[in-house]
């Protein structure tokens, strides 16, 4: 009887079968290894409009809170909330849990500065009273 020999096709099909298990399981294994994260256009601001809307995106998550409370998510991982400014110094702060318990938080810092009001606006009148 002759010895078994491997041939080269089963080797290459072995060894391409395995690179795929293995590629498959770093995939799968990318929310247990990197944990959640959080991207935002820009985390200091400087803003004359009292309403502004916090944008970004998160990757990764189970839940997402903005100053404690939990805020809509798209499948894409795209947020959008609407934030009132309280006037001088606002810091919002973003916190995204995973299905594994870990956390991320990430801080926006905005300065609402009021716009003037023009003169023409600021200007008072008195009103002319009636005589009894």
């Amino acid at each position: 009887m002759l010895p078994y020999r491997d041939s080269t096709f089963a080797r290459i099909a072995f060894g391409i079968f395995f690179l795929v298990v293995i590629l498959y399981a770093y995939f799968e294994a990318r929310g247990l290894v990197y944990g959640p994260r959080i991207t935002v256009p820009s985390e200091t601001m400087i803003v004359q409009d009292p309403f502004i809307e916090i944008t970004g995106k998160a990757e990764r998550i189970a839940t997402l809170a903005m100053n404690g409370k939990i805020i809509p998510v798209t499948e894409e991982g795209v947020f959008a909330e609407a934030y009132l400014l309280a006037p001088g110094y606002n810091r919002i702060a973003l916190r995204a849990e995973d299905k594994y318990g870990r956390s991320k938080e990430r801080f926006i810092e905005i300065l609402y500065v009021p716009a003037p009001i023009p003169e023409e606006l600021a200007t008072t009148t008195t009103a002319a009273v009636a005589p009894e």
